[in-house]
């Protein structure tokens, strides 16, 4: 069997660390290939890994094809919506592929679109091509047009995240230097952690992730308190702005709330009185 392994393809989800490569190497050692490799005619689409421990230790395995696909697109799609349905990648890899799911999709909606508003005046005319979609050689159905992911509560949802998170995912994608997205994919630091050192100068960010994962929390800690100190400033200068008899007084803003927490107290009391009576007369 001739499989073309695409380093395209293969490269498109972010490689097994040495040690999970280790561990799949074990177990396939131990108790053979259990899992086909999916094929797109000779090209290998999922099983990467498992094909090449296999053709390293020369031991069998199994293939199945994947009719189904029309485009490289259908490929990528796929790909992606495996790995979002397995437990054991990372939340950041999570957003990454839900976002790259937003783009390929935006970018089919946008042709079909550009597709459906052309003037049938404008389309090219061939005499030799048919007037119908013309048929697969294998008569496989098309992959359903997946749902568009037109927010990020959409792209959370798809990837099961929150969506503060994909916004730290989407900031990290496009201001963080190639060292502090290794180190957050690689788990040294937090998604939060990132982001927030993925707001310095590209130079501070390779200086803090080449320290490692205390200096990368340092920064990130920097560029907390750096916010931060704006907004305390502003909140200090409202306050100094405002009458003198109009400032909040301490004492009065806790008198204030022990009064609203007695109101509440008192209204479940009764709400209890009255479940107790309702109880006593069923």
């Amino acid at each position: 069997m001739n499989i073309v392994v695409n380093e395209e393809l293969k490269a498109y989800i972010d490689p097994l660390t040495p040690e999970e490569h280790e561990a799949l190497e074990r177990s396939i050692l131990t108790e053979g290939c259990r899992d086909a490799l999916v094929l797109w005619g000779d090209v290998l689409v999922d099983g990467h890994n498992r094909y090449g421990i296999c053709q390293k230790h020369g031991l069998p395995f199994q293939t199945v094809q994947n009719t189904r696909f029309k485009t490289i697109e259908d490929v990528h799609l796929w790909m992606i919506d495996q790995h979002l349905g397995r437990r054991s990648i990372s939340d950041f890899l999570r957003g990454v592929l839900a976002l790259r799911k937003k783009d390929i999709v935006d970018e089919r909606r946008a042709r079909a679109l550009a597709e459906t508003a052309r003037p049938d005046d404008d389309a090219p005319f061939d005499a030799d091509t048919p007037t119908a979609e013309p048929s697969t050689d294998n008569g496989a159905a098309a992959l359903p047009p997946p749902a568009p992911l037109s927010s990020r509560e959409a792209i959370a949802r798809a990837a099961r995240l929150s969506s503060n998170q994909v916004v730290m995912i989407e900031k990290i994608q496009k201001q963080a230097a190639p060292e502090l997205v290794a180190a957050v994919k690689s788990g040294v630091i937090s998604i939060n952690t990132a982001a927030a050192v993925a707001s310095l100068p590209a130079e501070e960010q390779v200086s803090a992730a080449n320290a490692g994962k205390d200096e990368l929390k340092q920064a990130a800690k920097r560029v907390r308190e750096a916010r931060r100190r704006p907004r305390e400033e502003s909140a200090e200068s409202d306050a100094a702005d405002q009458p003198a008899g109009q400032q909040p007084d301490a004492v009065q803003m806790l008198e204030r709330r022990v009064a609203e927490l007695t109101a509440e107290n008192e209204s479940l009391r009764r709400q209890v009185a009255e479940l107790q009576a309702q109880l006593a007369t069923a």
